[in-house]
C-alpha cells in the first residue's frame, strides 16, 4: 500500500487523486533509503512509471524533512529528456505530482519562444525540464545559471544518444557542479550509457527493476503475414478490427505518416500526423487532440513519438518493421502502460518474414503469426460490439421513460432493433479486401476472380459523370460484394453496364426483381445476355500484365534455331535509314581533276531527272557546290598564290606540297596513278615558264634601317571564263 511504502506524504496524497493504489517496481527501488544521496543507474520497461520514481528522488534530495520547496537563488534540479512532446509530458506528471510541495516547473525545449524561456529561468524555478539543445544554448548565453543544480535527472538516455546529443549531454553534465546527485533512467542499458554513467556518476547503483529481457506482461504481440502491396489495406483493417479508443500507427518516414493520415481521413477515420517537420504548436495540437477524444489515431515517426503516455491507448500498429530490437521495445512500450493491456501489431511483408523472426528473437519477444483480420472477421466483430454494449446495460432514466413507452407503442421491437444497428453501423469504414501471401502466386499463374458471371445495366453513363471508382463501392456497398466479385465496366453515354460474379449476385438480383434503387435515383436491370462487343477477361492467364509482356500474335519467335529464322525471314536485309546513310558514303565527292567524270557524272543525273522528284533547297545548294566552273576559279587564284610565295622564298618546288596542303582525293571509278602523273607535269611545265616576278615591295631609305619592310601585295583578278 502507498501508506506504508515510506514516501513523502504530499506525493501519497497526489497520486491517490490520480487513482494509484500502490507503487511499481522500479518505484518502490527508488524510493528505499538506502539509496537516498546516490546516484542511481535505473533500467526498467517501458511504462513503468519512471517519472514518479524521479520525482521521488528530486522531493527526498532537495526538501528538508520531506516538507515542500523553497524558493532557491537558482533552479536546484535538473531533468533532460530527448523530445519536446516528452518535455511537456514530464513537466506536468511533475506538477501534479508535486503540486502540493509548492515547486515551481519551467520547461526548455526547441521551438518555443526563448525569449520567454529566459524571463521564466529569472523567476527562480525549482526544476528546470528540457530538451540538450535548449538547454545548452541557454547554459552558453548566460540565461541558466547551474550553479546551483544539486540533482540532474537524464530520462531515455538511450535514446537521447542515438539521437546524436552526446556532446551535448557531456557539455551540460561539466558545467554542473560536481556534488550533484545523477540519475539515468533507460529501457535499455547499452555500452555508450555505461560508458557515460562510468564518466559522470560516483559509485552508481545498478537498479534493474523487473525482469527487463522478458516480454511485457501486459502488451499481447501479434505479427500479420501481408503482401506488400497491402500494406495501407492492411493497417485500415487492423484499426477496424480492434476499434481501439486509441490507436498509434508507427511509420518509418515523414512522407509515409502523411500519406497515411491522409488516407485514412478520407475514409472517415480521425487521426493526426505527428512527426518532426511540424512546429511546436502543431505538435500540441495533435497530442491535445488525442487526449481529449477528438482523434482516434495517431500516425508518427519513432522519434516524434518517443516516450509519449497517451491515455487510453490500447493499439500499437507497426506499419513498417523496425530496425533495432530497441526500436521495437520502445514502439511497443506506448501500450500497456500503469497496468492497462494493449496489442502489438506488426505488419510483416512475405519476403521479411526471416528479419522479423530474427528481430523478435533479439527483443525476446514470442508473438502470435497470424494472418491480418478479413473482410467477414470485421463484419463478426462489429455485430459482436453492437450486442455487447455498454449503453444498453444503462438503467433508463425517470425522464426518459415517456418517450420510451411513445417509441414501443408506435414501433415494434424489430423496426428499433434495425434502427439502432442501423445508426451504430453507419459511420464504420467498410473493410478492405486482402490477399494472402500464400495466395499471391497462385492468383498469377491459375487466374484472378470467376468463371461465371452475369451482366447488369445501371441507369447512370459518362453523361451522368460515372466513374468506376464510386460505382464499384457503391455496389460493394449495396450487393455485400467485394472488388473481386466485379468484372468488367463498360460506361456508356447513358448507362453503365456491370460484370457481376453468379455466385454473389443473389442481393443485385433481388434488387433488380423488386426494381427498388440501389442508392438514390440510381435502377439496376438485370441482362439476359452479355452486351455487344463485351468479353470478360476474368480468368485470363495474362489479366493484369502489360501489352509488352503479352506474346502477340504475328511476332517472330525468337527461341528458334537461326536456321529457322533464316528460312523464314523475308524482310529486308537493312532498313531504309541504313540504306539511305550507305548511299551517302559511297556518293562520289567533287574533285578538281575529274572533269570528264563529274560532266559523265552530271550527265547521268540529267537523264534520269525525269523519273526523280525535284530537289530540295538543300539539294540546290549541294548541286552549285559541285559547278566546275566556280571551284576552278578558286583553285586557279590558290595555286598562283602559292606560287608566288615558293618564288619569293627561292624554291624549286620540285617535292610535292606540304602536308597542310591535303592531295586531291580521287574516286575509285577513274585510274588515280595517271591522274597524279598528269597533275605533277602539268606541274612542272607551269614552273619551267614561269618568270621571276616583279617586286612588290616598297623600298625604305637607308636612314630608316631598323623600320620593318612593308610588302604591298597586288591581287590578281580571276580570269573571265565563257
Amino acid at each position: 500500500m502507498l501508506e506504508t511504502s515510506g514516501i513523502p506524504s504530499a506525493i501519497i496524497n497526489a497520486m491517490k487523486d490520480k487513482g494509484y493504489e500502490k507503487l511499481t517496481p522500479v518505484q518502490e527501488e527508488v524510493g528505499k533509503k538506502e539509496y537516498s544521496g546516490s546516484d542511481l543507474l535505473v533500467s526498467a520497461q517501458t511504462g513503468s512509471g519512471k517519472t514518479i520514481a524521479f520525482g521521488i528522488a528530486i522531493v527526498d534530495n532537495l526538501t528538508v524533512d520531506n516538507q515542500s520547496f523553497k524558493t532557491p537563488k537558482s533552479p536546484e534540479a535538473l531533468v533532460i529528456v530527448p523530445t519536446r512532446e516528452l518535455a511537456l509530458q514530464v513537466k506536468n506528471e511533475l506538477s501534479w505530482l508535486l503540486a502540493s510541495s509548492d515547486a515551481k516547473i519551467v520547461s526548455c525545449v526547441g521551438g518555443m519562444d526563448i525569449r520567454t524561456e529566459r524571463r521564466n529561468l529569472e523567476t527562480k524555478p525549482n526544476i528546470v525540464v528540457g530538451t540538450p539543445g535548449r538547454l545548452k544554448d541557454h547554459i552558453e548565453r548566460n540565461y541558466f545559471n547551474v550553479s546551483n543544480i544539486q540533482t540532474v535527472v537524464l530520462d531515455e538516455a538511450d535514446e537521447m544518444l542515438d539521437m546524436g546529443f552526446r556532446e551535448d549531454l557531456e557539455a551540460i553534465l561539466e558545467s554542473t557542479p560536481k556534488d550533484r546527485q545523477t540519475l539515468m533512467f533507460s529501457a535499455t542499458v547499452p555500452r555508450g550509457i555505461a560508458n557515460l554513467a562510468k564518466r559522470y556518476q560516483k559509485d552508481a547503483v545498478r537498479i534493474t527493476a523487473g525482469e527487463t529481457n522478458a516480454q511485457h506482461v501486459d502488451i499481447e504481440y501479434r505479427a500479420f503475414k501481408i503482401v506488400m502491396s497491402d500494406q495501407e489495406n492492411a493497417i485500415i483493417n487492423t484499426l477496424r478490427y480492434y476499434e481501439a479508443t486509441n490507436a498509434i500507427v508507427f511509420c518509418g518516414t515523414r512522407i509515409a505518416v502523411n500519406h497515411m493520415t491522409s488516407r485514412l481521413t478520407n475514409r472517415g477515420i480521425s487521426a493526426v500526423a505527428l512527426s518532426g517537420e511540424l512546429s511546436q504548436n502543431e505538435r500540441n495540437m495533435a497530442l491535445q487532440a488525442m487526449r481529449t477524444s477528438k482523434a482516434r489515431v495517431c500516425i508518427a515517426t519513432d522519434v516524434a513519438a518517443r516516450g509519449l503516455d497517451l491515455p487510453n491507448l490500447d493499439l500499437v500498429i507497426h506499419a513498417d518493421i523496425p530496425r533495432t530490437s530497441d526500436t521495437l521495445l520502445h514502439r511497443s512500450g506506448r501500450t500497456g502502460r500503469a497496468g492497462r493491456k494493449g496489442v502489438c501489431a506488426v505488419l510483416v511483408p512475405q519476403s521479411r518474414t526471416r528479419m522479423a523472426e530474427r528481430l523478435f528473437s533479439q527483443a525476446n519477444i514470442k508473438p502470435t503469426w497470424a494472418s491480418t483480420p478479413s473482410r467477414e472477421e470485421i463484419l463478426k466483430q462489429d455485430k459482436i460490439r453492437i450486442v455487447d454494449n455498454v449503453i444498453l446495460k444503462d438503467p433508463i432514466k425517470e425522464d426518459e421513460k415517456e418517450f420510451v413507452d411513445l417509441l414501443i407503442s408506435k414501433n415494434s421491437i424489430e423496426q428499433l432493433a434495425a434502427a439502432y444497428y442501423r445508426l451504430l453501423g453507419k459511420d464504420l469504414s467498410a473493410p478492405e479486401d486482402l490477399r494472402t501471401p500464400s495466395d499471391r502466386d497462385e492468383g498469377r499463374s491459375k487466374g484472378n476472380g470467376f468463371q461465371k458471371s452475369i451482366w447488369f445495366e445501371l441507369s447512370v453513363g459518362r453523361d451522368d459523370t460515372a466513374e468506376p471508382r464510386w460505382l464499384v463501392a457503391m455496389l460493394c456497398k449495396a450487393g455485400n460484394l467485394s472488388k473481386r466479385d466485379i468484372g468488367s465496366i463498360k460506361i456508356l453515354p447513358k448507362v453503365t453496364n456491370i460484370e457481376i460474379s453468379e455466385e454473389t449476385s443473389a442481393t443485385l438480383k433481388q434488387l433488380a426483381s423488386n426494381k427498388k434503387p440501389i442508392e438514390r435515383h440510381i435502377m439496376i436491370k438485370l441482362l439476359e445476355k452479355p452486351p455487344e462487343g463485351a468479353s470478360s477477361d476474368r480468368g485470363r492467364p495474362d489479366r493484369g500484365r502489360t501489352d509488352r509482356n503479352r506474346s502477340s500474335q504475328g511476332k517472330p519467335d525468337y527461341n528458334r534455331s537461326s536456321e529457322g529464322r533464316s528460312r523464314d525471314f523475308k524482310g529486308k536485309g537493312k532498313s531504309d535509314r541504313w540504306q539511305a546513310s550507305d548511299k551517302q558514303k559511297t556518293k562520289p565527292k567533287f574533285s578538281p581533276f575529274a572533269d570528264n567524270y563529274i560532266q559523265k557524272d552530271s550527265n547521268n543525273e540529267g537523264e534520269n531527272q525525269e523519273n526523280k522528284n525535284p530537289p530540295s533547297r538543300r539539294g540546290k545548294q549541294k548541286e552549285s557546290f559541285g559547278n566546275s566552273d566556280r571551284n576552278h576559279n578558286k583553285n586557279d587564284f590558290k595555286d598562283k598564290r602559292d606560287n608566288k610565295r615558293d618564288n619569293k622564298r627561292g624554291d624549286k618546288r620540285d617535292k610535292p606540297k606540304s602536308g597542310n596542303e591535303k592531295l586531291p582525293h580521287f574516286e575509285s571509278n577513274f585510274n588515280e596513278e595517271d591522274k597524279l602523273k598528269e597533275f605533277n607535269a602539268n606541274r612542272d611545265k607551269k614552273l619551267s615558264k614561269s618568270k621571276k616576278p616583279k617586286s612588290d615591295t616598297l623600298r625604305i631609305p637607308k636612314k630608316n634601317k631598323d623600320v620593318k619592310v612593308v610588302s604591298k601585295s597586288k591581287f590578281p583578278k580571276p580570269k573571265k571564263t565563257d
